[in-house]
């Protein structure tokens, strides 16, 4: 086999079938599926197990990064490609990726759709692979560059290994400390087509861990600049970066006013339903007001 798709997946029942579909769907490549169930308690262990053609490893609860550490170290492909639940990628990905994959290439990512929780469609995000590299390699965290989105990522099995995998230190920004890593061990490329639709939720970790998010990507940084006897005081200092117990009204009318201003953005009328839900949680979210009451 060509490639191994590693996926993690905690309570995600809802969308977990149309994500597996769109995976075994996969054309013109030989691969493996390998999906780590994080202690889901909604019914998406029984779907796994139900599913066909598929690696299923079970585990207790233990957060995405020690569950991908889990995954890619039971892939048995040379190549591994990331996914993620809720997510779609087109019948081509993992073929089109794949041609890319030589030389002394050890990452590659695509163009991506995002969409709202209905599938409307948001905006596309699109890179270029020598100036991300560029920007993994020298820049700050205020311009810093990566993938369009972390379930595009396909890497070479023994780069990431060399490069020391994903850090379970780091609950957030994984991916940008490992993009940074394998940045130093050879090129970057993008498929320039759209071949991967990611689900904007508006209680997404990006939305709800947002400063968590930063410090790690701060870390992630200081890592890469830092000298090696620096490393494990910043390692600490990522591992002492925890989740909020859960999102609050006010993050998660923040979730929906994006949605509504990016389907407003996108001249889809439905941009409404989200401004009102976005102002039901938060009477108060003045921005949401200003967009329904001059529909601007």
């Amino acid at each position: 086999m060509n490639v191994s798709v590693v996926m993690s997946v905690y309570n995600g029942a809802a969308t977990l079938r149309e994500t597996l579909d769109s995976i075994q769907a996969q054309r013109g490549v030989d691969f493996e599926v390998i999906v780590v169930d994080d202690g889901s308690t909604d019914g998406t262990a029984e779907i796994l197990d139900a599913a066909k053609e598929i690696r299923v490893i079970h585990q207790e609860n233990q957060g995405l990064t020690r569950s991908l550490v889990t995954g890619c170290r039971a892939a048995k492909a040379p190549i591994i490609a990331r996914h993620d639940c809720g997510d779609r990628s087109h019948p081509d990905r993992l073929r089109k990726q794949l041609e890319l994959m030589k030389d002394d290439v050890v990452l590659v990512s695509c163009s991506t759709q995002y969409v709202g929780p209905d599938r409307e469609p948001l905006y596309v995000v699109s890179s270029d692979g020598e100036e991300v590299r560029r920007s993994l390699l020298h820049d700050g965290v205020d311009s810093i560059r990566g993938l369009t989105h972390h379930g595009t990522a396909m890497f070479r099995r023994d780069t990431y290994f060399d490069a020391g995998e994903y850090r379970p230190q780091f609950r957030f920004a994984q991916d940008l400390d490992l993009w940074l890593r394998m940045a130093q061990r050879g090129r970057i490329a993008f498929v320039p087509e759209v071949l991967y639709e990611a689900r904007f939720e508006p209680n997404a970790i990006s939305g709800v861990h947002r400063d968590q998010q930063i410090e790690s990507a701060r870390i992630a940084l200081a890592l890469r600049d830092a000298p090696a006897d620096q490393h494990a005081a910043l390692l600490q200092r990522a591992s002492e970066i925890v989740p909020v117990r859960s999102a609050s009204a006010k993050t998660n009318a923040d979730g929906f006013y994006f949605l509504a201003t990016a389907l407003k953005n996108a001249g889809d009328r439905r941009w409404r339903q989200y401004a009102w839900r976005a102002v039901r949680l938060n009477p108060l979210h003045l921005r949401a007001w200003g967009r329904l009451l001059t529909g601007r």
